[in-house]
């Protein structure tokens, strides 16, 4: 079967929460899609990707009809056992595209930051076609909660999954600093940006998009899974 007969595999970034800043192409590829896959982190919790698509979804005729898959991706560190959830996720996802059946793969942001998607993406790109579809970032909606440009000019602006050592090297050549998940440890760039002698505005935004969105100066303290910090260096 060539690639042209097998279906497409649709990466879509569904954003941080608000289903009306879906793209409009986005839209209308879930409008008529006939395989959505949504990841969970477990079987208890529910997707907030599908959460955001679901107004649309609802509205579909064949709703009831629409095959709706949820493999699980949890949020451990063993890359071992991480790479087993992958590869069952995209042998699923191939049975699909093998029956012909195109399959939108939804994660919140965007697929090309930080995505679950991007683990599937390399291990069916040889053999199916694939398109991505960009969605809104968690930083740069939150830049908007704020009404905070993140950079102007000749800035640089770095955003960081995760502090580790590779943070001291950077931070004095970057202009404005986007934390991501900032639930974790923050103790070390708390100490790392208190110990330079530059002007600068800290932000954390909780949750949002969400009905416990919270915005609030300086690191967050309840450190709730969706957060974001922005350090903006004034000098």
């Amino acid at each position: 079967m060539s690639m042209s007969e097998k279906g497409k595999l649709i990466g879509i970034g569904v954003g941080t929460g608000d289903t009306d800043l879906l793209t409009l192409k986005a839209v209308k590829i879930l409008k008529n899609i006939p395989v959505i896959c949504s990841p969970k982190s477990s079987k208890e919790k529910e997707s907030i990707a599908l959460s955001i698509v679901n107004p649309i979804l609802e509205k579909r005729d064949d709703y009831k009809r629409l095959m709706v898959v949820q493999p699980l991706f949890p949020m451990i560190e063993d890359q071992k056992e991480l790479k087993k959830y992958w590869d069952h996720a995209s042998d699923l996802i191939a049975n699909y595209l093998d029956s012909g059946r195109d399959v939108a793969f939804i994660t919140l942001g965007d697929p090309s930051i930080f995505s679950t998607f991007s683990y599937v993406q390399k291990r069916l790109k040889d053999n199916y076609i694939v398109e991505t579809i960009p969605g809104i970032t968690s930083f740069t909606a939150c830049a908007s909660a704020i009404d905070m440009p993140l950079v102007e000019k000749n800035e640089i602006l770095t955003i960081v999954p995760k502090i580790d050592d590779r943070l001291e090297e950077i931070i004095d050549y970057s202009d404005c600093v986007v934390l991501m998940k900032a639930s974790r440890n923050t103790e070390k760039l708390e100490k790392i940006i208190e110990s330079r002698d530059r002007n600068k505005t800290i932000k954390s935004i909780e949750n949002f998009n969400r009905e416990n969105e919270n915005v609030i100066d300086g690191f967050s303290n309840e450190k709730p899974y969706l957060t974001t910090t922005i350090i903006k260096f004034n000098d």
